[in-house]
C-alpha cells in the first residue's frame, strides 16, 4: 500500500525542494508499481448510425493499443453474442496488428470481454470482466480447464463496490478488482460513491485495486495515494487524447 512519506527525518523537514509528486514517483518507482491503464468501451458515447459507432470504436481501440494502455474491456452489453463475437475478433486484429506493425513483441495491451465468457473463449480474447452477478471467478476457472482450447492465463477483472467484495475476489482467483464507483459520477449521480477511504481498504487484500467511477486526471493522483494500482475508465480515455491521458497519469 502507498504511504504518505514521514514529515520529518531524524527531526528534519524533507527539502522544500522536493515536489509531492517527486516523493510519490520515487515511491512507486521503490515499489516497481506503474499505473496499470483500464480502459473500458462504449460505443454509444461515439457520434453517428450503429456502422460508424463500431468503426470510431475500432479505431480508439486501435489508439489505445498505440499508448500503451495496459486493458481493454469491451463493455458492449447491448450486442446479441454473434455481433459482440465478430466485434471482439476485430479488437483482436487490431491489437495483433499493432504488435507487428511496431515489431514490438513485447506490446501488452489485453483484450477482456465485459461478462461472456463464451465470447470471450470463442475469439481467444486475453480475459474476461465479471459483473457482480455474473459466476465467480472460480467458476470461469473450472470452465476454462475442462476446454482445450481455453487460455492457459486468462485474466479475469471483478465489477466491486465494496472492500468486502475485494476480498471476495481476491479469494476467487480473480486477476483485478474494479472498484466503483470511487467518485460522484456526473452521468449517475444517484450511485453513492464509494469514496478514497473505502479504496483506501479496499487495497489491503491480496489483489491490484483499480479506481473506477468519476476518475479525472485531478483526482486520480489521490487514487493511486490511497494505494490504487491503477485508473479505470470509460469517458477518460474515451472522450480526450487517449495518448496524452495515458502519459498523464503515468507522470503522476
Amino acid at each position: 500500500m502507498w504511504a504518505e512519506p514521514p514529515c520529518a527525518t531524524n527531526g528534519r523537514l524533507p527539502s522544500a525542494f522536493r515536489s509531492l509528486k517527486t516523493v510519490r514517483s520515487t515511491l512507486r518507482s521503490d515499489m516497481h508499481r506503474p499505473c496499470t491503464l483500464y480502459y473500458i468501451t462504449d460505443r454509444s458515447q461515439f457520434p453517428g448510425n450503429e456502422a460508424a459507432r463500431r468503426q470510431l470504436l475500432l479505431q480508439r481501440i486501435s489508439e489505445a493499443t498505440r499508448a500503451g494502455i495496459d486493458y481493454i474491456q469491451l463493455r458492449e452489453k447491448d450486442l446479441p453474442a454473434r455481433e459482440l463475437e465478430e466485434l471482439a475478433g476485430q479488437a483482436i486484429r487490431i491489437l495483433e496488428d499493432e504488435r507487428l506493425r511496431t515489431a514490438n513483441r513485447d506490446m501488452r495491451t489485453a483484450l477482456l470481454i465485459n461478462s461472456r465468457t463464451d465470447v470471450a473463449l470463442a475469439v481467444a480474447a486475453h480475459g474476461v470482466h465479471l459483473r457482480s452477478d455474473d459466476i465467480s471467478p472460480a467458476d470461469v476457472r473450472r470452465m476454462c480447464s475442462a476446454r482445450r482450447d481455453a487460455p492457459v492465463r486468462l485474466t479475469i477483472s471483478q465489477s466491486c463496490h465494496h472492500p468486502n467484495d475485494v476480498q471476495q475476489a481476491a479469494r476467487e482467483g480473480a486477476n483485478l478488482a474494479l472498484l466503483a464507483p470511487v467518485f460522484e459520477k456526473k452521468d449517475d449521480p444517484s450511485a453513492k460513491p464509494a469514496g478514497l477511504e473505502a479504496l483506501r481498504r479496499a487495497c489491503q487484500y491480496n489483489i491490484p485495486v483499480l479506481a473506477l467511477g468519476g476518475i479525472t486526471l485531478t483526482n486520480a493522483a489521490a487514487c493511486l495515494e490511497a494505494g490504487a494500482a491503477g485508473i479505470a475508465a470509460i469517458r477518460l480515455f474515451q472522450a480526450n487524447d487517449i495518448a496524452e491521458v495515458a502519459r498523464r497519469l503515468r507522470d503522476l
